[in-house]
């Protein structure tokens, strides 16, 4: 199965795994979740269903979903069941995706510490002890 992967801070890239559970969590580092964004259903993202609880980094957002970590897109097809399954994508629809989600990757910015503020000195007058 041909897959577009995505990972943090880098551009994607095209991908050849075996179409099953094994080849899939692979990829993204564990157990993985969909998320649908497409209205026509043509594509799935997959990620890690724990992207929050092992502090994966911030990668792009999908939909409407911040995704963490390594994930990836892949064509989302009916089967010879009539159920809807993941399948390659099309070349267009890796052109599709490498265009819209290579400029917009989500940095992750660490808080600068608050610089240490030194009391001013007081001037003293003449009138004052």
């Amino acid at each position: 199965m041909r897959i577009l992967v995505f990972e943090p801070l880098k551009e994607p890239y095209v991908k050849d795994i075996e179409d099953d559970i094994h080849a899939m969590q692979e990829v993204v580092g564990g157990s993985i979740e969909s998320i649908y964004f497409e209205p026509k259903q043509d594509a799935i993202c997959w990620c890690n269903d724990e992207f929050l609880l092992n502090c994966s980094k911030p990668n792009r957002i999908v939909g409407n979903t911040l995704v963490h970590g390594t994930f990836y897109i892949s064509g989302n097809c009916l089967n010879e069941y009539g159920e809807w399954d993941s399948c390659s994508l099309t070349d267009e629809q890796i052109e599709k995706y490498k265009d819209k989600y290579t400029n917009e990757m989500i940095l992750s910015v660490p808080k600068q510490p608050e610089a240490h503020k030194k009391p001013m000195k007081k001037e003293k007058h003449e009138y004052e002890r």
